[in-house]
């Protein structure tokens, strides 16, 4: 079952090299992923299951050492998604599992085995909510890391320009998360979300379905938007 959940943005300027002279903007944020990151430890899993969406090639589920970089970013920057196994992955983690990895890293984590789960952000909120459920029954101590921005769209410079209706958006999304709320996660409209470019949707229902008859609570550690994107960090514990 689901005892513990960290919901982090995804960004690649989270790792200082790629922000480069930006890098400070970010600080604030990091503190908070690595305090999330806490809690996820402090639960004592038995799995990690790092989850985010991806393009095609991107999709599917992740093994342990699975390889991640930056390199298309322009820096010399490659991460793990927890220990090495011997094994050789067949694919390299996409972005958003590569920020998770590298959050990982930076915090030092030993403490269970890890995963990864890339989705497409179009996935339909009912099969979200399968998928969250398939992942919760993956163990007997279940914690995920759900890494996922909201809109695009809240300035004149944003990614996806100015939409009026990313500020709500992004309101109730943080509101749901730092309160664990389960339905009002559910009830996120896919198509807006798309709309505003908020690729945390499917991640952020997936942990819904994961959390469906749990009695997990939930606090908001930061909520911001550095360069018009929407940027929230919560735990569920």
């Amino acid at each position: 079952m689901l005892v513990a959940a960290a919901v982090c943005p995804c960004p690649p300027l989270l790792v200082p090299e790629v922000a480069a002279g930006a890098a400070p903007e970010l600080d604030a944020a990091r503190a908070a992923c690595s305090d999330a990151l806490g809690v996820l430890a402090a639960a004592r899993p038995d799995l990690l299951l790092v989850v985010g969406t991806a393009e095609p090639g991107g999709r599917g589920p992740f093994p342990q050492g699975t390889p991640g970089t930056f390199r298309g970013f322009g820096v010399d920057v490659d991460v793990r998604l927890g220990t090495a196994t011997g094994a050789a992955p067949e694919r390299r983690l996409p972005a958003s599992l590569a920020v998770g990895a590298w959050l990982l890293e930076r915090t030092g984590w030993a403490d269970a085995r890890v995963e990864g789960l890339g989705v497409a952000d179009t996935l339909e909120p009912e099969r979200c909510a399968e998928t969250g459920r398939e992942l919760a029954g993956r163990a007997g101590r279940v914690a995920l890391l759900v890494m996922g921005d909201a809109s695009a769209c809240r300035t004149l410079k944003a990614p996806g320009y100015l939409d009026e209706r990313a500020a709500p958006f992004d309101a109730e999304a943080a509101r749901a998360l730092g309160a664990a709320d389960v339905a009002a996660l559910r009830a996120l409209d896919p198509a807006l979300a798309r709309e505003l470019k908020a690729a945390g949707r499917a991640p952020w229902q997936i942990l819904a379905g994961a959390a469906h008859d749990t009695r997990l609570t939930g606090t908001l550690l930061y909520e911001d938007a550095p360069y018009g994107v929407g940027y929230l960090v919560a735990t569920w514990s």
